[in-house]
């Protein structure tokens, strides 16, 4: 049994995690205060338009190719418990490392333009996290990679 994604498989899964990421940066924007913490709540703001864009751009690539995007769950676990700014700025900070892994596995399951949008989406949310406090990494999404 092959445990490789297909290019739709691995265009699903970051679509999944595009819907996840843009449920969450809106709660954490909305438990953010603008006045109190200017940067991180632009941060969140712009991380929310950014991850709603791919999330529109994945459901045309995988209607291109003839597949059904998969739908955003009815509901997700919202971190209540975060109300400090760290644990707010380390929770986006996650989720981009997390959108990392999934468009290192989107790049190396697709090719051509998909790869570059995949490679594309890999290189802004390494930034987003590098913006939101995580250490440059050689290889992000990567961490077998590491050492």
């Amino acid at each position: 049994m092959s445990t490789s994604l297909t290019p739709v498989d691995a265009l699903q899964d970051a679509l999944a995690a595009e819907h996840a990421a843009v449920h969450l940066l809106g709660f954490l924007g909305a438990r953010t205060s603008t006045a109190a913490q200017p940067q991180l709540a632009g941060l969140l703001r712009a991380g929310y338009v950014l991850h709603r864009g791919r999330r529109d751009q994945l459901v045309r690539m995988l209607r291109d190719r003839g597949a059904e995007p998969v739908a955003a769950f009815p509901t997700y676990d919202d971190p209540r418990e975060l109300t400090s700014a760290a644990g707010l700025r380390g929770r986006a900070r996650q989720l981009e490392e997390d959108c990392c892994a999934v468009y290192a596995t989107a790049a190396g399951a697709t090719w051509g333009a998909a790869r570059q949008w995949a490679l594309q989406a890999l290189l802004e949310s390494a930034g987003r996290a590098i913006a939101l406090g995580a250490e440059p990494a050689t290889w992000p999404g990567l961490p077998e990679r590491v050492g």
